[in-house]
């Protein structure tokens, strides 16, 4: 980092988290510079951040919407390119930081990308750790590079967990706000509409993360997340839902004592978190005020509403592919039932199915799983299919 000045690439700009990162940075212009800015598709949205932050680059991963952002650009002195390859090539450019903001599998050779070149990544794509957790963890030990996590949970265990005395730690706890159907019946589970289900109850975020939370699937793939990021056991990673959202996670110690980190459910504190690690950066976020909360509440999920935890939870301890194959399914089911082709019960159903077909698969190196991902996307949509024809 040259002087005070924080080179920053946002890989999912205009995303929820990436647009989040993207007005930080531009509250406090004089600590960062630009390099560049990733979009999937959104060209109006992306040029106007990329001249508003004076950006070097600005790349679309749409091929089909490149002449659309050259041409926006023209004159601006802006870089343009477009497709995978330049994704990649994007967070492989020389800046400090990486936000890590590509939702999906699609964020995992972009984000590995900048872990090999060293980069402090604030990582927003639980995915990465989810499909290739060990590639990923020995990545960054070999390369020095730092993951700074930036989901509200594993960045509040990040802030109190004792990296130095980790013998010393019995369990670290997620919270989870429980979704918006937290106290409906299965029945009345079967009938939501994807409206419904993004329509969260503390949380703004897009459409896919918020089905997810809904059917607490998020959970599972933050437990995954958080065995690689932290390196306790699976049996030492506990789930409890908080439907105030207000402590966002915990580490119970050897002595009894339990540590958490409070706050209110705004994804501009981790991200600022990460942005400004290893120092705090101002937010404009509302400060907690608990005499206004009053009540914090806390109960254990359920697992007949939601067998998301447990599908995902047997993954973890079945290793090899299994994670993989559970985020593939995930990514074809939610999507399938955002487009209505399929009932909200069935997202579970999809994923479980794929990864017992694929049950014992293993992992090796990147081309496995690469192969592994579109070998459980095939199975998810023929299982979908399925289900469209029995409706």
């Amino acid at each position: 980092m040259a002087g005070n000045v924080r080179s920053v690439t946002i890989l999912g700009s205009t995303g929820s988290v990436g647009g989040n990162t993207v007005e930080l940075v531009a509250r406090d212009r004089d600590k960062f510079r630009v390099e560049a800015l990733v979009a999937n598709r959104n060209v109006a949205k992306l040029a106007a951040q990329a001249v508003s932050l004076n950006a070097k680059l600005a790349v679309v991963s749409d091929p089909a919407s490149y002449k659309a952002l050259k041409e926006t650009l023209f004159g601006t002195g802006i870089e343009t390119a477009a497709g995978p390859q330049a994704v990649i090539e994007a967070a492989a450019r020389p800046a400090d930081w990486v936000m890590a903001a590509i939702v999906g599998a699609a964020g995992l050779h972009p984000t590995l990308a900048a872990i090999k070149r060293g980069a402090t990544i604030g990582l927003a794509n639980k995915e990465t750790l989810v499909c290739a957790g060990d590639l990923v963890m020995d990545a960054v030990k070999r390369h020095g590079a730092t993951l700074v996590p930036v989901d509200s949970e594993h960045s509040a265990i990040f802030q109190v967990f004792d990296f130095d005395q980790i013998d010393q730690i019995d369990k670290i706890i997620l919270t989870a706000s429980g979704g918006p159907f937290r106290r409906h019946s299965l029945e009345q589970m079967a009938q939501m509409t994807p409206e419904q289900a993004v329509a969260h109850p503390n949380w703004s975020m897009g459409a896919k993360i918020s089905v997810d939370s809904a059917s607490m699937m998020n959970k599972g793939l933050e437990l995954i997340e958080a065995f690689y990021l932290f390196g306790l056991p699976e049996d030492r990673i506990e789930i409890l839902v908080h439907p105030q959202s207000v402590v966002h996670s915990l580490v119970a110690y050897h002595d009894g004592s339990v540590l958490a980190q409070l706050g209110t459910p705004d994804m501009r504190t981790p991200i600022a978190y990460a942005l400004a690690y290893p120092a705090r950066m101002t937010t404009p976020g509302k400060r907690l005020d608990l005499t206004s909360v009053a009540t914090l509440t806390f109960e254990a999920p359920d697992p007949q509403r939601f067998p998301a935890l447990r599908i995902a939870r047997a993954a973890l301890q079945a290793g090899g592919g299994a994670p993989t194959s559970l985020n593939a399914a995930n990514e074809v089911a939610v999507q399938a039932f955002l487009s209505r082709h399929i009932g909200f019960l069935d997202i579970a159903r999809v994923v479980e199915q794929t990864v017992d077909a694929l049950a014992g698969s293993k992992i090796e190196a990147m081309d496995d799983i690469m192969a592994l991902d579109s070998q459980a996307r095939r199975i998810a949509s023929d299982l979908v299919r399925k289900v469209m024809a029995a409706q």
